[in-house]
């Protein structure tokens, strides 16, 4: 499609909203320190029903990208990841239009939840849909890639195999369906101060298990293989500074989760459930104290249209 078409089919297209949704990490190893000064990872990331909205309209009154968002302290400028990207697809495609855009936020930002590399991604999804653009996947996770290391991801949800800086995704398909109940304590972690804790804590790197590589090629797993080596790596030192993750991570136990974990770097912790009825009670549990943000959420989100 000519440059010319595109933009005459974007300006008779109605407006697009796009769910976003929020990430967990199920394995989360941290390895070697690459020349670029990232770290390599290796990661078992599922995403969950705790969505932002992202809804973008093409404006024949202007032709600028002007965002609008929810959140009071989160800029609406170059600093938002949903502006930046919505600037790399206009850059890619060469084409100058009006965009509006509203971001709804509903996931905690600083949380280890992927809110705003989620928010990236659905607004390149969201994009190629509008402007007919007929990008494959591989394109969508090639812009993706300048703008964050999770945002690639979320193009191959709901489970993936993420490895390199975030950037080599492999889509694993996990057998059956999970509750997931999500502790938030109200406050977020730096991820570069949890990087450098990590590297000041440990004396070396715990090398891959031979289980963990064997599922680079399995293709399909169960939830009892994948939560059977479930870890992350940030717990250690995020636990020694913040000793409530903790806390919540055994009350998390006790409330009969399967696993439960820090997510990303935090300060999200998470609880697996098989039983939704243990999962409500666990909810219950934690939203007694009022202090924590507490959600109940069902795994196998995805990316997706509402027009």
């Amino acid at each position: 499609m000519t440059r010319d078409a595109v933009e005459s089919t974007a300006r008779s297209s109605f407006s697009v909203s796009i769910r976003a949704p929020a990430k967990v990490n199920l394995i989360l190893r941290i390895l070697d320190r690459r020349p670029d000064g990232y770290h390599n990872v290796w990661s078992v990331m599922q995403t969950v029903g705790l969505d932002d909205y992202v809804s973008i309209r093409v404006e024949r009154s202007h032709s600028e990208i002007r965002l609008h968002c929810s959140a009071q302290f989160l800029g609406a400028d170059q600093t938002n990841l949903v502006y930046r990207a919505a600037a790399a697809v206009l850059e890619r495609s060469n084409i100058k239009i009006g965009l509006d855009i509203v971001l709804a936020k509903h996931i905690p930002m600083g949380a280890g939840l992927g809110g705003g590399s989620s928010d990236a991604a659905a607004t390149i999804f969201a994009l190629n849909h509008l402007l007919k653009l007929e990008w494959s996947v591989r394109d969508m996770m090639q812009v993706g890639e300048e703008l964050g290391s999770d945002v690639p991801f979320f193009f191959s949800a709901p489970s993936a195999i993420v490895t390199g800086r975030g950037e080599q995704v492999n889509s694993l398909e996990v057998s059956g369906s999970r509750w997931i109940v999500l502790i938030n304590p109200g406050f977020s972690i730096e991820t570069k101060w949890a990087y450098r804790q990590l590297s000041e804590s440990r004396r070396q790197v715990k090398p891959l298990s031979s289980d963990h590589c064997r599922l680079e090629t399995a293709g399909h797993v169960t939830w009892e293989q994948i939560l059977s080596m479930a870890e992350n790596d940030f717990e250690i030192p995020v636990f020694e500074a913040y000793p409530l993750l903790r806390e919540i991570k055994m009350q998390l136990l006790k409330q009969k989760a399967e696993t439960a974990l820090l997510s990303g770097s935090g300060a999200t912790v998470f609880g697996v459930f098989v039983d939704e009825v243990k999962a409500r009670q666990a909810v219950a549990h934690f939203s007694a104290n009022g202090q924590c943000k507490v959600f109940l959420v069902p795994t196998g989100a995805h990316l997706s249209v509402e027009l």
